[in-house]
Formats: C-alpha cells, sequence, structure tokens
C-alpha cells in the first residue's frame, strides 16, 4: 500500500501557473504561510486536473497547530446538490494506519509487555508450524515485522484486498504456514500481512481488539474522535466517497469493511483530526525535560524515525535543485530520507480502493503536512513535497535553533581567551591536542593568523553543532576568522579541538 500510489509531483502544476521553481534565485520571499497559499493551491489544483481526483484535502501542521487548510472538491460526486469537502471530512488513508500500529506496539513495549527482540511466534502461536526459508534462518521478531524486514514478499496488490478478513479466517491463514521470500533480517520487503500480525500481537498482548486498543489508548487521548476502523458505521454524509478513474470516467470503489487486515492500513479521519496526530509526533522534537502528555513517550516516538531497514535510494528532481542522490530507509511505520536541502524529512504514503494519501513532516523544522484524496492509490507524495520546498526556500520551514549549552559557552569563552593572549594553552586543552600537533607550532600558526587578518570583532555568537561542538565567525580588519570548539566527551572542560581558520574570500 506504499509503492503502489500514483505520485503527480506538482512541478507540472507550477510550470502551468506560470509561477518558477521554489529554488528560482529572483522570487520574491513570502513573509508568512497564507501568503504562499496561491502557490500551494496551483500544486493542488493542477494535480485535482491532471489525475481526475474527485476531492481532495491538505493540511499543514506547524508548532502544534493546523496553520493552512484547504479542500478541493466534493465529498461525493455522485449526489447532489454540491456537497464541499470540509475539515471534519473523512477519508480512509490506507498505509499511513502502520504509524498507529507502531505506536501501540511501542506502548506495549514500554509497559514491559514485551521486547521487540521476542520472537513473533511467542505472541501469535498460530506462527508455530512455519517452516524455516533455510537451517540457519532466525525467527521472526516483533522488531523484523516492524521494519519490514521479516524475509515476508511484497504483497501491495493482495494486501489491500485482505482488509475485511474476519479475525478466525485470518487465524486460519497463519496457522497454514508461509513461504519466504528472504531469510528474516535480511532485507527490507515491504509487508502488509506483516502489519498485520503486529495487530494480532497487540489484540493478544492487551487482551482488546486491535481497533479498540488503538482507539481508547491512542487516538482518543488525543481528541480523535472522528478517527476509527469501520467506515461503514461512521456517519455516511460525513465521509469522502471514494472513486476510481477508468476509462475515461469515475467509478465508484465499493466500501471495503474493516477486518483482521486494518493494523496495515484501515484507518479513517479527518484533516482536524490528523493535524492532532501530526501535532504529537512532531512533539517529540526537540527532546527536552518537560513532562510527558502523550499516548506515547517523546523518545519512543523519536525512535520510529530511526533507519533500521535500507530501501531503495532515489535521484532528486532536478526541477527541486540540483540533482543529488537521496537515501532512504524504513524505521517503524513511517518512512525516512535525507533530502538535499530539506534535511530529514519524514513520510508515509497510503494507497486504497477509493483512497490515496501521503503525509510527511520536517522533525527538526517543527513542520509537517499531509493530503487526502478520494481517488484510488493517487497520493500526491510529490505535490506535498514540493509544497514543503516552497516553504523552506521562502524561510518559513527553517530548522529550530540549537539552544547553546552552558558548557559550549564556556569552552567559546576560553577559545576568545586562547585568540586575544595568543596562547592556546591558555584554555583546558585535552591530551591529543599537543600530541595532534605540537603546542609551539599551533602558538606560531595563531601568531601568524592574527598578523594576516588584523583586530577581530570577537562578540558573535557561537553556533552550535551540539551541547558539545560549535562554530564561530568573527569578522576582522582583512578578513574573517572560522573557528571550532569540541569539548572532550568527559565531565570536566577539556577541549578535543581548537580551531582558527581564515575562511576563503
Amino acid at each position: 500500500m506504499a509503492r503502489r500510489v500514483i505520485a503527480v509531483t506538482g512541478l507540472v502544476a507550477l510550470a502551468c501557473a506560470g509561477l518558477a521553481p521554489a529554488h528560482a534565485e529572483d522570487k520574491a520571499r513570502a513573509g508568512s504561510i497564507d501568503d504562499l497559499a496561491p502557490q500551494i493551491d496551483a500544486i493542488f489544483a493542477q494535480a485535482k486536473q491532471d489525475a481526475h481526483i474527485p476531492g481532495l484535502v491538505y493540511g499543514i501542521v506547524k508548532d502544534g497547530e493546523l496553520v493552512l487548510f484547504r479542500s478541493m472538491g466534493d465529498r461525493d460526486i455522485g449526489t447532489a446538490p454540491v456537497d464541499p469537502i470540509t475539515a471534519d471530512t473523512r477519508f480512509r488513508i490506507a498505509s499511513m494506519s502502520k504509524a498507529f500500529t507502531a505506536a501501540a506496539i511501542l506502548k506495549l513495549r514500554d509497559e514491559g509487555k514485551f521486547a521487540l527482540s521476542d520472537p513473533a511466534v511467542k505472541y501469535v502461536p498460530e506462527m508455530a508450524h512455519w517452516l524455516k526459508p533455510t537451517a540457519d534462518a532466525p525467527e521472526i521478531t516483533i522488531g523484523d515485522l516492524l521494519h519490514h524486514s521479516g524475509g515476508l514478499v511484497e504483497d501491495n496488490p493482495w494486501g489491500d484486498r485482505q482488509q475485511y478478513l474476519p479475525e478466525e479466517a485470518f487465524s486460519q491463514m497463519i496457522a497454514s504456514g508461509m513461504d519466504f521470500a528472504t531469510t528474516p533480517g535480511i532485507r527490507y520487503e515491504y509487508s502488509n500481512y506483516g502489519f498485520a500480525l503486529l495487530g494480532r500481537i497487540v489484540s493478544n498482548v492487551s487482551g482488546r481488539r486491535y481497533q479498540d486498543y488503538i482507539r481508547e489508548e491512542i487516538m482518543l487521548p488525543l481528541g480523535m474522535a472522528s478517527t476509527g476502523y469501520d467506515v461503514l458505521q461512521s456517519p455516511k454524509e460525513s465521509r469522502a466517497i471514494g472513486y476510481r478513474w477508468e476509462n475515461n470516467g469515475f467509478r465508484r470503489e465499493p466500501d471495503m469493511p474493516d477486518g483482521a487486515f486494518g493494523a496495515m492500513g484501515g484507518v479513517e479521519t479527518t484533516a482536524n483530526d490528523y493535524s492532532k496526530w501530526m501535532a504529537f509526533l512532531l512533539s517529540a522534537w526537540p527532546p527536552s525535560d518537560a513532562p510527558e502528555t502523550g499516548p506515547l513517550r517523546r523518545s519512543s516516538v523519536r525512535e520510529m524515525v530511526k533507519w533500521v531497514t535500507m530501501r531503495q535510494g532515489m535521484m532528486r528532481p532536478a526541477e527541486l535543485g540540483p540533482p543529488c542522490r537521496i537515501g532512504q530507509g524504513y524505521g517503524m511505520g513511517l518512512v525516512v530520507f535525507d533530502d538535499c536541502d530539506l534535511g530529514r524529512v519524514v513520510q508515509h504514503n497510503g494507497g486504497y480502493p477509493g483512497y490515496g494519501s501521503t503525509m510527511q513532516f520536517m522533525p527538526e523544522a517543527g513542520i509537517g503536512m499531509f493530503s487526502f484524496n478520494a481517488r484510488t492509490y493517487f497520493s500526491n507524495s510529490g505535490g506535498v513535497r514540493q509544497a514543503l520546498h516552497l516553504l523552506r526556500n521562502n524561510g518559513l520551514a527553517p530548522d529550530r535553533a540549537i539552544a547553546v549549552s552552558p558548557g559550549l559557552a564556556t569552552a567559546y569563552g576560553f577559545a576568545r581567551t586562547a585568540w586575544e593572549s595568543g596562547e592556546p594553552e591558555s584554555a583546558p586543552l585535552a591530551v591529543n591536542v599537543a600530541l595532534d600537533r605540537d603546542i609551539a607550532d599551533r602558538r606560531a600558526d595563531l601568531a601568524a593568523l592574527k598578523s594576516d587578518v588584523g583586530s577581530c570583532d570577537t562578540s558573535a555568537a557561537i553556533s552550535p553543532i551540539s551541547a558539545m561542538e560549535g562554530t564561530f565567525e568573527w569578522t576582522c580588519e582583512r578578513g574573517t576568522v572560522a573557528g571550532r570548539v569540541q569539548r572532550a566527551p568527559i565531565t570536566s572542560m577539556e577541549l578535543q579541538v581548537l580551531d582558527f581558520r581564515r575562511k576563503p574570500e
């Protein structure tokens, strides 16, 4: 349900709308997100036309709030009168549901119910008779299922149609055995079946239906009262009705009941509700001493976005900037990629009969975006990514500044003292410094640099890399000095790096 979605980039939309690409040097920088709304609207309007989308929504979440919301199209094009989509219209979000499953697994893990390294068969006894693919194959662990490294075959074409499967039929399916694609723990291979097994683990360990556990323990505590799994029980007048574009026309997709595969893709939600989920995920950054207020520990949310299994890399489209290769991996219910300009981006798409969706957020910037579409397998992940580039390039999605720790401020003070005195050893140097380059040579280098650049203004603030390391630049009479300080990994104040260099012109 993640790879088979159709992704229209939205770059064509910008060209058609007469708008410059986000990286153009001559564009005017927007003052607010609202200023960019017309450009973002153009991306989605063109995608709606090109991909034949009956209705869609998108939203931007920043600092815990839904700061921009837009809808296009009707809730159901097959009815009259016109019924516009709102922020409370319900969409199925397909594989974006997997993040809720991962959160439930980590919540139970945090409560001491199991370890991610435990064999899955310990909690799903129907797996006991599965034959290993090789004699030296390890048991499939809970972690393997979370990371799509359980050795199960990629199953997007098949998995979507298992949504409705009754629990008893799923038990029989598990007990009938499994043919493996690879040995567990070897490589990434996307498995809806694997996440359905995780849903069974949640049910067996918690003693509640998977869907009830997620709703009661995660969704409702976040105020997501309009979010759930059983679409046949949700108010029909609030649902976006899904369609397929086929033979140059729309065909209504039948409503698929909820069932045992809900853990891999069954969530139905609204823009208002989903913005609360995205705000909760973003609240895990930066780490802090604040009390825990969410249904899952902030540290566990951050664990969800660690690369564990590598996915195939991709080339960035030239329209987004100079070509560069982007690495990506899978954490737990979330994909993580390293964009050349955006930095770390957390993402997941969803594709489903009648629906497509995407969510992407930049944890270091505290901003994210989602889009729901009422058309089979259309995500518009490229359009959302284009919008994030617009925000970044207009200065509206910068990474949060790292605070200067007291220890780093002290280290920077010693760097100033060493510069002013001309004596590197006036700073508390770690043992490696003199061994890496003789102190007399360092003293001579410092004297030559001071003579070269003249008097310097050393009042500039340090730019933290971490609580232990930072860089600085000083404007001088005849150039700029670029420096770096880094503390040694001990509690006492010792500098393992004290560096001053002339910045190239």
